[in-house]
């Protein structure tokens, strides 16, 4: 199989072997090189002059070339990569022909003073014409003269970007069609439909295009046995003309691009003859950033094959070795294989990506990995299922019967109740039925079958002043409202004390005012204000939470110092006071997204991964579920820069701190890949020397969140592994969705498959999961992660909802075997019975209203039937 490569730049970029699946190297492999760009023909005028002086310095230089020949620029059939390939000029006349330069040496980092610039086809419309025109000769030369004994097959290898419509009408959709047959099909429509150029580039560009004669348009169509695609950063976007985007936006979407030769060149058999990424031209081995987007692209190609019908029959990856990218140097890297330009031997040694590279031909593609194969099974009978409010909306609005005043209502005027001064009815006793905002929160809640509700309190609203000194009754009695009536609704209240939150981070001004959690002194006042709720509320909640997702990314080691001693303070607080009368349970809630190591190859990447656990994680575990002291990791690493602003605790305090708990509580959204290389600047964090990622193949959210559900798995197998078989409540787990979106089926996914992975937890590794909470609620609190819609008012179930409530209702993903093990039904509620059950007292009265009438509808049917009797 040769392949007639004509979609180069004109300077004769140097071609680099490329490993492919079908056979490994293919060595020895014939191409044809013309003088066309990557759309094919020749640089624009403004170059012209540029390569002019470049070749009369060549010609006073009188260099000739290797092979002897007449000393003249032309394009070299060197084999590609050999020494004898040499740097194609353009011949214009009146110039005499020169000599070809050797090109200059450039140290890595440097660019390349004779780098090519695109050419575009209003510029180079004839070097096009002429390029399809050799490619044809070729072709015909091989079918008639080498085909019958060789039994090869010859095509052109022509190279292209995606381009997506910058908004969805008619007119950018079609400029898109327009950049794609300015760019591919300029070369791809006369060989593989009819033998010219595309109707949208002839009627642009009549005066500059050439016209093919009939004879010339039966010679070069079909003259293809399939269709070489080339599809890098380069070629395809770098040299990119901007013009010939048309003002739409180039997406770097192999599987679309497929899709669209599929249709639009009548179903040819593709080979993708050079695809791949870049990395900076400082990495070295591991080369994480080039891997996933091998990954991307090759995971692009199966789904275009098994989804979209596309007939590729191989992939090649680019390139085999780094080397010099012309316009680049050596300031990125696209090998496989490393080289170190500056060392003497320059060996060649495998980057991740040519073991990862290795291992998927060995694989041929992605098969299905058994650990990420759904679970049949069920959770213990006794197992939480919570739903998640980051905080209540307090409305203490009264009901209306509760205001003692009389009112006159002004019919005729202004329409309005007018108080009646002096006149006061007995003011009744309130009841928590009073707040007209309790009743249809929890309604919502039973009709989602959910046995626990996790909310958070308000520290300041309830202390303003950071002390009892001045407490907020009618807000704490709201609160006390709304837990007894999750406990009559047969719904386990489980309360927050602190979640940082703005304003002033979920505390009262005055303690913000004075260093916040940098305050020794904010300790003190939150193991008070703990006390003052246990006190209020420890009645009806026997599920508490001390602090609720403190992140520690932002967070000062002082502030997390004093937020650990002000946990414990509250814990031995309920602890010492409470538990024995009140039977409940506390501990803290830290969050915990699992951090992957990059490259799976690299014990560097598994080294990074283990510190940042330990920063994000360790930081606040380890003291509680642990030693009692700060992680290891987290203190050599800091003395290793010179950092000693981590505190030490006491003796008393490690005492007072250690254990605890009562039970382990994290939260876990998604998964994060870390890598040791520097890439980008952005996303490099310099004081833990890490870079983050993300595999660009996973699915994402709208706000960018990965879905990565085995993340939830393995960071509770790694919290086992660190602090013992402890209970364990994955307190918080959640996604945003697209609010625009009927059908929040990214939540339903991830809901799904988060929950199995905590059912594998839990059987096949034997953690001891005793809960699972989604989040959020509504939108109303957390905008797009709501289970619930709201607007107006008025809250609507989302499909996620109910989805979750099947689960619940199965306790899991019951299968054939676990049917007859379903536990018994403590207390259901049909969705239509919630509507009776919220309204029991006014269904009450009217029963009794209703008693009261037949009664006395009897009591006058027997009197006046007894009367007439007497008259009688």
């Amino acid at each position: 199989m040769s392949v007639c490569n004509c979609s180069r730049p004109p300077s004769g970029s140097k071609e680099k072997q490329g490993a492919s699946p079908l056979g490994g190297l293919r060595e020895g492999r014939q191409r044809t090189r013309a003088n066309s760009g990557k759309v094919g023909g020749s640089p624009s005028l403004l170059d012209e002059r540029r390569l002019d002086g470049f070749s009369q310095r060549c010609a006073r230089r009188g260099t000739r070339s290797r092979r002897g020949e007449n000393s003249r620029c032309r394009t070299s059939s060197a084999a590609p990569g050999s020494s004898e390939e040499q740097v194609p000029f353009l011949r214009r006349p009146g110039v005499a022909p020169v000599a070809p330069c050797p090109l200059p040496r450039l140290l890595p980092g440097t660019r390349s003073p004779f780098a090519p610039l695109p050419p575009t086809p209003g510029r180079a419309a004839g070097g096009g014409s002429a390029a399809s025109q050799a490619h044809a000769k070729i072709w015909h030369l091989y079918n008639t003269s080498f085909r019958p004994a060789q039994g090869g097959q010859v095509s052109i290898a022509l190279s292209s970007h995606w381009i997506n419509p910058r908004r969805m009408t008619d007119h950018s959709i079609k400029e898109c069609q327009k950049s794609l047959e300015f760019v591919l099909g300029w070369f791809a429509k006369p060989i593989f439909i009819d033998g010219d150029y595309p109707e949208s580039m002839k009627n642009n560009l009549s005066s500059l295009l050439p016209d093919f004669t009939e004879s010339e348009k039966k010679f070069i169509k079909g003259t293809a046995d399939f269709f070489a695609l080339s599809f890098g950063p380069t070629l395809s976007f770098q040299l990119l003309d901007p013009h010939m985007k048309f003002r739409q936006l180039e997406s770097p979407s192999l599987r679309q691009l497929l899709s669209w030769i599929d249709l639009e060149y009548n179903h040819p058999q593709i080979f993708i003859v050079e695809n791949g990424w870049f990395v900076s031209g400082t990495t070295k081995r591991d080369d994480a950033k080039y891997m996933y987007y091998l990954k991307k692209f090759i995971m692009e190609t199966l789904k275009a094959i098994r989804m979209d019908g596309v007939d590729v029959i191989g992939y090649t990856a680019w390139s085999l070795m780094d080397g010099f990218e012309w316009h680049r140097g050596y300031s990125i890297r696209r090998g496989l294989f490393y080289v170190d330009f500056l060392s003497q031997e320059k060996k060649l040694l495998p980057k991740s990506s040519a073991l990862f590279y290795q291992k998927l031909i060995e694989k041929n593609g992605f098969p299905p990995l058994p650990e990420n194969q759904p679970l049949e099974g069920t959770f213990p009978c006794d197992f939480a299922w919570g739903i998640v409010d980051n905080y209540i909306q307090v409305d203490t609005t009264l009901s209306q019967f509760t205001d003692p005043n009389v009112y006159l209502w002004d019919v005729h005027h202004s329409k309005r109740l007018i108080k009646v001064d002096g006149v006061v009815t007995k003011k009744r006793k309130s009841y928590c039925v009073d707040f007209a905002a309790i009743r249809p929160q929890i309604a919502l809640l039973q009709e989602m079958h959910v046995s626990h509700f996790h909310f958070s309190l308000d520290w300041a609203q309830i202390l303003p002043l950071g002390n009892q000194s001045q407490v907020n009754h009618t807000v704490l009695r709201y609160y006390r409202c709304v837990v007894s009536e999750l406990v009559r609704a047969n719904i386990t209240p489980v309360v927050v004390l602190w979640r940082p939150a703005t304003p002033h981070h979920g505390l009262p001004p005055p303690l913000a005012k004075h260093g916040a959690w940098e305050n020794p002194r904010t300790a003190l006042a939150f193991a008070e204000y703990a006390r003052l709720c246990f006190q209020d509320l420890g009645q009806d909640v026997k599920f508490w939470i001390t602090m609720g997702e403190p992140y520690t990314r932002n967070m000062t080691y002082s502030a997390g110092h004093n937020l650990l001693k002000a946990h414990a303070l509250a814990w031995r607080v309920y602890d010492e006071k409470f538990r024995g009368s009140q039977k409940g349970k506390i501990s803290i809630a830290l969050q915990a997204d699992w951090i992957e190591p990059a490259c799976p190859f690299s014990p560097k990447d598994k080294e990074v991964a283990e510190r940042v656990l330990e920063f994000d994680i360790g930081w606040l575990a380890e003291p509680i579920f642990g030693s009692g002291d700060y992680p290891r990791v987290m203190r050599d690493w800091l003395n290793q820069r010179n950092n000693f602003l981590l505190p030490y605790f006491t003796e008393e305090e490690k005492k007072l701190i250690r254990g605890s708990f009562d039970f382990l509580a994290l939260s876990h959204y998604t998964t994060i890949l870390v890598d040791w290389e520097k890439e980008d600047p952005m996303k490099y964090n310099d004081y833990l020397e890490v870079q983050e990622m993300t595999d660009i193949t996973w699915l994402n959210s709208p706000g960018q969140v990965a879905v990565v559900p085995w993340g939830l798995r393995k960071v509770l197998n790694w919290l086992k592994l660190k602090y013992g078989d402890l209970p364990m409540y994955i307190i918080s787990n959640g996604i945003d969705d697209d609010p625009l979106a009927a059908q929040d089926r990214l939540r339903v996914y991830y809901m799904q498959n988060y929950v199995n992975e905590a059912l594998k937890a839990y059987i096949l590794d034997g953690i001891n999961v005793c809960g699972y909470f989604a989040y959020s609620f509504n939108d109303r609190t957390a905008p797009k992660f709501g289970l619930y819609h709201y607007a107006a008012n008025q809250f609507e179930p989302k499909p996620s909802m109910k989805h979750y409530r099947k689960i619940i209702d199965n306790n899991g993903f019951p299968g054939p075997e676990t049917l007859g093990r379903l536990c018994p039904e403590e207390f259901t509620l049909c969705t239509e019975c919630s509507f009776f059950h919220t309204r029991k007292s006014l269904l009450a009265f009217i029963a009794f209203l209703l008693f009261a009438f037949i009664i006395s509808l009897s009591l006058i049917f027997y009197y006046s039937k007894k009367g007439r009797r007497s008259y009688k």
